[in-house]
């Protein structure tokens, strides 16, 4: 990524190399990878260093928007403070009357539970409907996994409602390596649901 500064402004950003005009000249793509850094900063175009220090992971926070600066002929690309987001869900009552909740961190990942539940599930729903039509008894290695993904999916459940803050819903989905490096065994707090039989 590169800027174009002017007067010590910043007048324009190159996400990617592009041809462009300055001062009635006409340059190509090709100066971003065929000239010096020096080349470059005699006409303006300085590679843009990013300070991602406060840059979060988006699922869990909204950041905030991007400062460009140029200084001792460096531009810096960085954000301001990122806020959490809503951990719990929020509920608003309109001058009508009308009420709306809008779900937080925590009813959206249980929603994600149980849409994993049921996907699990799925797989095995026939054994369900085939006993219910004709008697044929469900084989136990089909009920104990049903059983097991009903068990773990609880299990998810009550840890995402037991956080109190961001931080612990992030631990809970956050792989460590219990193993070594040759042979990793990535494991997290929140129990996984089993594989597919």
């Amino acid at each position: 990524m590169y800027a174009l500064v002017q007067n010590n402004q910043i007048v324009k950003v190159f996400a990617n190399p592009e041809g462009f005009t300055l001062n009635d000249n006409q340059y190509s793509a090709q100066i971003f990878t065929a000239w010096s850094v020096q080349e470059k900063q005699a006409i303006g175009i300085y590679e843009v260093i990013t300070d991602s220090s406060n840059l979060k992971d988006e699922r869990y926070y909204i950041n905030a928007n991007e400062v460009w600066t140029f200084a001792n002929n460096t531009v810096t690309r960085s954000f301001g403070t990122a806020t959490p987001k809503q951990l719990e869900d929020v509920t608003t009552t309109d001058v009508n009357g009308k009420t709306t909740v809008t779900k937080g961190l925590k009813s959206q990942k249980i929603d994600e539970t149980d849409a994993q539940t049921y996907g699990a599930l799925q797989s095995t729903d026939w054994y369900v409907t085939r006993k219910s039509d004709n008697g044929t008894a469900i084989p136990q290695n089909v009920i104990d996994y049903r059983n097991q993904v009903r068990t773990v999916s609880n299990q998810q459940t009550a840890a995402i409602t037991a956080c109190t803050t961001i931080e612990q819903l992030i631990a809970l989905y956050t792989y460590t390596n219990t193993g070594t490096d040759v042979a990793p065994i990535l494991t997290r707090p929140l129990p996984e649901f089993p594989k597919e039989i």
